[in-house]
């Protein structure tokens, strides 16, 4: 699909709810197709497959399914070169594998780990393995994350079974854990590191789960909400407290001590995301409806100034970076999604 020509900025759409989770397909034949999960203070929730159609330039909604629950998180298989299946992951009260086809999506598969039925410890987030799509890590207000293996399965006839196991668990944090994350250390399968409510950042390995780095601690112990590698640098991470107005950039050598914080916005951080052929930009969105980009080269130099800056009609909940189209970025507030040419 080349937008190129008709040049346009933004695109934007509308949903019937408030959108808070969203993410990009990163299929090559599905480029601006996106994935939006409704955000209602009810059991019953909704996620929307949303596509911009290059003849009218306006997005469509391709297919609508139920949800239990509002999505905490949703990523669609990082799978660059469509040799799997099409899917798509959510988080809420399960870790939830669906399979998308042009009229319909399905569930494929749920998976829970408690072994009482009657009790599940909501997932607050979850990270699909780029390097191995067969891993997937969920995090939990149990103080646990858990990693997940899937299997794509033979074809049997034309249906391509999807199931999956706990490969392993471990209580990562002394209270909830808010967020987990890959990292492309090591080769990109192994380690990973997660946030939460002790307000400390964790790194882990797969290869000797017996141990796990702090690698930075909140100074005032307030919980962190969100962890985010450098896609281009695997030193880096950005992480962010809860009711905080700054972002901080911490480097994995230098445990403890930030090498960066980003305090521009004037309200609640709330979403931040690495570009993706870059290691020295970022995207950070907040309650001010600002969404912005900042140059972080000069760095441990301080950074004063974004070098870009985007402001939406709402608080922003949310940020996207395209990994496989680098010049769009997504946003949603309210009910409304953008993309924007950056």
């Amino acid at each position: 699909m080349s937008l190129h020509g008709k040049r346009k900025e933004i695109y934007k759409y509308e949903a019937p709810w408030t959108v808070y989770a969203m993410n990009w397909t990163v299929r090559p034949d599905k480029r601006f197709r996106l994935a939006l999960g409704s955000f209602v203070e009810e059991y019953n929730n909704k996620v929307q497959i949303v596509g911009l159609e290059e003849e009218s330039s306006e997005f469509v909604c391709r297919n609508t399914f139920d949800h239990p629950y509002p999505t905490t998180k949703i990523i669609w298989i990082p799978d660059t070169k469509g040799a799997y299946p099409d899917l798509l992951a959510t988080s809420g009260d399960y870790l939830r594998i669906w399979r998308v086809s042009d009229t319909e999506t399905r569930l494929e598969c749920l998976l829970n780990n408690n072994k009482n039925s009657d009790f599940c410890a909501p997932l607050t987030s979850f990270d699909w393995n780029e390097v191995d799509p067969n891993l997937l890590g969920t995090s939990s207000i149990d103080t646990t994350c858990t990693i997940w293996g899937l299997e794509t399965g033979q074809v049997l006839g034309r249906v391509n079974l999807v199931s999956g196991h706990v490969k392993t668990q471990l209580i990562a944090h002394d209270k909830e854990v808010y967020d987990i994350s890959f990292s492309r250390a090591g080769g990109g399968r192994d380690m990973f590191a997660s946030v939460g409510a002790d307000g400390s950042v964790r790194m882990f390995d797969l290869r000797h789960l017996e141990h796990s780095t702090i690698i930075y601690e909140d100074p005032q112990h307030h919980p962190l909400l969100r962890l985010c590698w450098n896609k281009q640098d695997p030193n880096y991470l950005a992480t962010m407290a809860m009711d905080s107005m700054e972002v901080v950039i911490l480097d994995v050598r230098v445990p403890c001590t930030p090498v960066a914080k980003l305090s521009n916005h004037r309200a609640c951080v709330n979403g931040v995301a690495w570009a993706p052929h870059s290691s020295c930009h970022i995207c950070t969105a907040a309650d001010d409806h600002q969404a912005l980009i900042w140059d972080i080269q000069q760095m441990p130099r301080a950074i004063e100034d974004p070098i870009l800056a985007y402001t939406a009609e709402g608080e922003i909940n949310n940020v996207q970076w395209a990994s496989t189209q680098p010049d769009w970025i997504a946003i949603c507030y309210n009910n409304c999604l953008e993309i924007l040419r950056v």
